[in-house]
């Protein structure tokens, strides 16, 4: 959108224009999602932590209410009527998230826990058969606690070693360095799609096709795209791709490991139980075809089922046109917040989601997200795990808002209001 006039005031007269949605779009979804409703301190809410998780649609809540009081049973046993309808629902929400990342098969598709557990499934069965002493494995800087931790686990076991890509002062992947670190070493890059800190959408088909030329396997943290940018694996050509269901308007406690299929076949089960096997005794255990391998025991049924119609859900509205709403949605709260003395933005790559996060010199971030909650402004505030991020910008914190598309500009006005009383509190 190319603004005719400059200034706070002309961006915000400028319509939405059909691009994205319109106002009168959004305030119907709004009705959608019922904890958008309730009020703080006699104040509307406005949730604006939505890089923590976002919140449900009516038709999630229903989903899970129904397989709970009409549909519930264990699934891929049963033989009964209940049990079949249960195992239909929950493979049906595998194939919904097949189409929605754009895999080649349904059995490419893991469920797990969330984004953290499938990573580390990764890390363990893929990392412990591949990774030996003097092997390295890359990730960047910019990379949540997450696709830290499970790596560093890794090379202290295999006596491997971790590289870390640099990032510029605007938050953006040094990609001339990417080649540079990358040799016959390397076994395993794992990078993030979009940084939970600073809302930068990383080039990482240029990254996955690098570490491939080196022979090396790609693992893609998809945790904050995939809620706000249309994701097609097969096109990107990662081997894992990871996110979690909670950040999808989903349900807490599930989330995706997408593997390609010929590399999921060569990789160990993580954990043993039923499910997984094809046949046990006590001399030799047969394991299950994919996906039922890397999922032991029952699985999180009424989880998966919630996603579906999440899924279904993102998938009626548009998310390339939720994407555009909140892309505009989040140049407007970036003139709006820079236009305040004193407040600095944290990360300002030239491509970007729906992330503000920004600091005050007068003020501590969790004094800022404490007055914000009293004026009844739900942002984060902390490192958001991404500690070794903070010491590269010189920072201990950010105050993060993080946008969807059931947020208003009117909402923007709210957190900048907010942010006013901080400045007369502590400034």
């Amino acid at each position: 959108m190319v603004l005719a006039m400059t200034g706070v005031a002309a961006y915000r007269a400028q319509p939405y224009d059909g691009i994205g949605l319109s106002a009168e779009e959004v305030m119907r979804i709004r009705r959608d999602f019922p904890l958008l409703s309730v009020t703080q301190n006699g104040r509307p809410l406005v949730y604006l932590d939505n890089a923590a998780t976002s919140q449900k649609p009516q038709v999630v809540i229903d989903a899970l209410q129904a397989y709970y009081a009409a549909q519930n049973a264990n699934i891929h046993r049963g033989v009964y009527r209940l049990s079949e309808q249960a195992t239909d629902l929950f493979d049906s929400a595998r194939k919904r998230v097949q189409r929605f990342l754009g895999a080649e098969l349904s059995c490419e598709i893991i469920f797990t826990r969330g984004a953290t557990e499938a990573i580390n499934l990764v890390a363990q069965t893929y990392g412990r058969k591949n990774v030996k002493r003097g092997d390295e494995i890359l990730i960047s800087t910019m990379e949540h606690h997450s696709n830290i931790v499970p790596w560093q686990m890794l090379c202290e076991e295999k006596g491997a070693t971790l590289r870390v890509i640099p990032i510029t002062d605007d938050g953006e992947l040094v990609l001339e360095e990417v080649e540079r670190l990358l040799n016959e070493k390397t076994r395993i890059v794992a990078v993030t799609q979009v940084s939970n800190v600073l809302g930068t959408i990383n080039p990482v088909k240029h990254v996955i096709d690098a570490a491939h030329a080196v022979g090396a396997r790609v693992l893609i943290d998809g945790a904050q795209s995939a809620p706000h940018m249309r994701v097609n694996v097969k096109e990107m050509g990662c081997d894992f791709f990871v996110c979690s269901g909670h950040k999808i308007y989903g349900p807490t406690g599930i989330g995706i490991l997408y593997g390609r299929a010929e590399v999921l076949e060569t990789m160990p089960p993580w954990q043993g139980g039923g499910d997984m096997i094809l046949s046990v005794t006590f001399e030799k255990t047969l394991y299950n075809d994919l996906p039922m391998k890397f999922e032991a025991g029952t699985p999180h049924i009424s989880g998966a089922i919630g996603l579906g119609a999440a899924i279904d859900y993102v998938e009626k509205v548009g998310i390339d046109r939720m994407a555009m709403y909140e892309h505009e949605l989040m140049r407007y709260g970036a003139e709006r917040l820079r236009a305040i003395e004193g407040v600095r933005l944290v990360g300002t790559a030239r491509k970007k989601t729906g992330i503000l996060s920004f600091v005050m010199g007068c003020a501590h971030p969790h004094d800022i997200g404490q007055i914000l909650d009293d004026e009844g402004v739900a942002i984060r505030a902390g490192h958001h795990c991404a500690q070794p991020l903070m010491e590269r910008l010189g920072i201990s914190a950010t105050a993060r808002a993080s946008l969807a598309f059931y947020n208003t500009r009117e909402e923007i006005d709210a957190l900048c209001s907010a942010v006013e009383k901080v400045r007369e509190v502590f400034c």
